[in-house]
Order: C-alpha cells, then sequence, then structure tokens
C-alpha cells in the first residue's frame, strides 16, 4: 500500500513549484482585489495556509496592512520569510493555532484545508470563522465536493482529500455568524499535467459589526 503524504511533506516537496503554477489564479487575484479595496488602514490580516507568501501575502503587505502567514510546511514558511519580509511567517497548524487577542480585520483561507479529514475541515472553519473581528472579512477558497478520505496523486505526489460541498461551506459560514456576501464557482486549469483542471469554490463572507 502506498503511504500518503502529509500536507507538511507533500508542500515541503513542492516548494516553489507550487507558486508558479498557482501563484497567479484569477480568481485570488480578484478576491484579494475586493478585500484591499475595503479593509481599513493597517488592518490585521491572517493568512492561512500562507504558502511561499504570494500572492496574498505579498498583495496585503503592499497596501500596507499588517499580515501574519501561517503554514504547516517549514519550506513554504522559509521561503515566505525571503519574499515578503514585511510580513510575519509560523509555521504552524490552523488546527491548534493560537490567534492574536482580538481577532482579525481579515482572514484569508485559500486552498489549505483540502488534506484534512471531513470533521476537521468543519472544526477548522469554526475556529478560523471564529478568528474574524466584528466588521472584518473572510475570505475562502477551496475544491468544493461531498468527499472524505479520497486517495489521489497530485502533482505527483499520493495525498487523501477531503472537502465539503459549497451548501456545506455557506451553511457551516453562516452557522458560524458570518454573512456571505457572495460565492462563485470557477474551473482553473495549471499548467501542468500532473494538477489537472480544478472546480475553485471563493466565498466572500464578513461578521457584521
Amino acid at each position: 500500500m502506498t503511504r500518503r503524504e502529509s500536507a507538511a511533506e507533500l508542500f515541503d516537496a513542492l516548494g516553489e513549484r507550487y507558486e508558479e503554477l498557482f501563484g497567479q489564479v484569477p480568481a485570488q487575484l480578484e478576491a484579494l482585489d475586493w478585500l484591499t479595496a475595503r479593509l481599513p488602514a493597517r488592518a490585521r490580516v491572517l493568512d492561512v495556509g500562507s504558502g511561499t507568501g504570494r500572492p496574498t501575502a505579498d498583495a496585503l503587505v503592499r497596501a500596507g496592512h499588517d499580515v501574519t502567514g501561517i503554514d504547516v510546511s517549514a519550506a513554504m514558511v522559509e521561503a515566505a520569510r525571503a519574499r515578503v519580509p514585511g510580513a510575519r511567517f509560523e509555521q504552524a497548524d490552523v488546527r491548534t493555532y493560537t490567534p492574536r487577542a482580538g481577532g482579525y480585520d481579515a482572514v484569508c483561507s485559500f486552498f489549505p484545508l483540502l488534506v484534512m479529514d471531513q470533521p476537521e475541515i468543519a472544526r477548522t472553519l469554526d475556529r478560523m470563522a471564529s478568528w474574524v473581528a466584528p466588521g472584518g472579512h473572510l475570505l475562502l477558497a477551496t475544491v468544493p465536493g461531498d468527499i472524505r478520505g479520497l486517495d489521489i496523486e497530485w502533482m505527483g505526489h499520493p495525498v487523501t482529500v477531503s472537502s465539503l460541498s459549497t451548501e456545506q461551506h455557506l451553511e457551516r459560514l453562516a452557522a458560524a455568524g458570518l454573512e456571505v456576501l457572495r460565492h462563485h464557482t470557477q474551473t482553473y486549469r495549471p499548467a501542468d499535467p500532473l494538477a489537472g483542471p480544478e472546480e475553485h469554490l471563493f466565498c466572500y463572507a464578513h461578521r457584521p459589526a
């Protein structure tokens, strides 16, 4: 039986290749433009699954915000510190991370939850939602689907993935007290046959002040 890789092992191995393929996803760049137009000056932002720091932390730092990125991959954290010195990066797991007191004006979560089990995804959505301060926003992107424990090969690596359906994501965010302002799905085709086309769900959510 093939041993499945953890998220940390997967992204330690992928390193800069991930940024090459997923650093310019149009819908993610659009979401970041939307967010930066709405944040107050010097907003406190948490980037969950920050990867190499690009594009999310980099865009937010350039817009003048106070950004913390967390990632389970030591290689990604090292790369992010070199690429985006204006942000803070920590090797940490969102499932056990201790957030800053007072929460954040925005929490960004672009694709970090897929190498988890479904119950962990649900709990993590609740955790991230609870970190959004009144008046703040949560931006979420994932590959939607009522999928649990699916063994796949992705980018040449054996991993086990899970997700929630679009409806389950929306219900979970609403139950956590967030208002989903908009959501949409879009197909993204990375320039690598080992990745393959992906359906991406983007959610823009807000905690009323």
